[in-house]
């Protein structure tokens, strides 16, 4: 691997690319690697939730975990209506090894770290509050080895330990306050609380929309540094921004990702910044291409 010092990340990267949603969240498979169920465990009125939150006087309380790991169910039930799973379980039950590897190495190991993966062309990756991480099967197509694929979820991994969709969930759905002793998830007659419906509502509008700029910037930064934690190379993350950036403006498989996130060639200028000699320990860590390709490749065989 070529230090990030030596040029910048995006002629590292090039170095060393030439070397050799309805479904349930909380799915025993992905995290017990049993079997995959079609069926969500769960069910939301989604459609009743645009209505707008009250304003209240009231202290704010910050939302406890079980809250946010609730209002993280009912987001990504919702983007994953988006596509089915893919029906590869060997498949589902790598990508969840990856991630929950990475995420025993964050700051929130114990949440019910849950990684999806959609039969979707799209390329694109998504996380919700809570501990929930979902990406498409065109994401996984683009990416080379292990350390790539580890660098995309310890993104989407940063983006839950910083709560940045929580945060820009509760700014947008009105603050999401709550009186003392109250809880978001039932109201005092013990059913689903209505704020709950509309913060998974403005949650899912998110999507559409992105989050600031800085606060994927500060996932990659975040992101790295996980990757590396758990035995990755770190310079995954910029070689798949790399890839990302080598695919056509247009192509309609990169839109929304385009839409919802700075250009590849503006993150990968800001890891160029950071990383420099600070990551040269970390040259040897390993980037795993074959346990890589020996799983995706199943996925390439299932697409011809």
């Amino acid at each position: 691997m070529k230090p990030i010092m030596r040029s910048s990340v995006g002629s590292a990267v090039r170095s060393r690319l030439r070397s050799p949603i309805r479904i349930s969240i909380l799915l025993a498979s992905l995290l017990f690697a049993t079997q995959i169920s079609a069926e969500p465990q769960f069910k939301l009125d989604i459609g009743k939730a645009f209505s707008a939150l009250k304003n209240t006087k009231s202290a704010v309380v910050p939302l406890t975990e079980q809250e946010e790991i609730a209002l993280g169910q009912g987001v990504a039930s919702n983007l994953m209506n988006l596509a089915p799973l893919v029906a590869d379980k060997e498949v589902q039950q790598y990508v969840n090894r990856v991630g929950r590897w990475i995420s025993l190495h964050s700051e929130r190991p114990d949440l019910p770290w849950t990684f999806a993966v959609l039969d979707h062309d799209d390329v694109n990756a998504f996380a919700a509050p809570g501990g929930y991480v979902v990406l498409t099967k065109g994401m996984l197509l683009k990416l080379r080895n292990e350390a790539e694929l580890a660098g995309v979820l310890a993104h989407e991994i940063a983006h839950i330990v910083r709560k940045h969709h929580l945060n820009a969930i509760q700014s947008s759905s009105g603050k999401l306050a709550l009186k003392e002793g109250a809880s978001l998830l039932m109201d005092a007659k013990g059913k689903t609380d209505q704020r709950l419906l509309t913060a998974i509502s403005a949650g899912t509008e998110i999507y559409g929309k992105g989050l600031d700029k800085e606060d994927e910037f500060d996932s990659d930064r975040v992101g790295i540094v996980l990757a590396a934690r758990a035995g990755y190379d770190p310079y995954g993350l910029p070689a798949a921004l790399q890839t990302l950036q080598s695919i056509t403006a247009d192509s309609s498989s990169l839109q929304l990702m385009l839409e919802t996130h700075p250009k590849p060639n503006d993150r990968l200028a800001q890891l160029d910044q950071i990383m420099g000699k600070d990551f040269d320990r970390y040259d040897n860590l390993p980037a795993l291409p074959g346990r890589f390709e020996k799983m995706i490749g199943r996925l390439k065989v299932a697409s011809k």
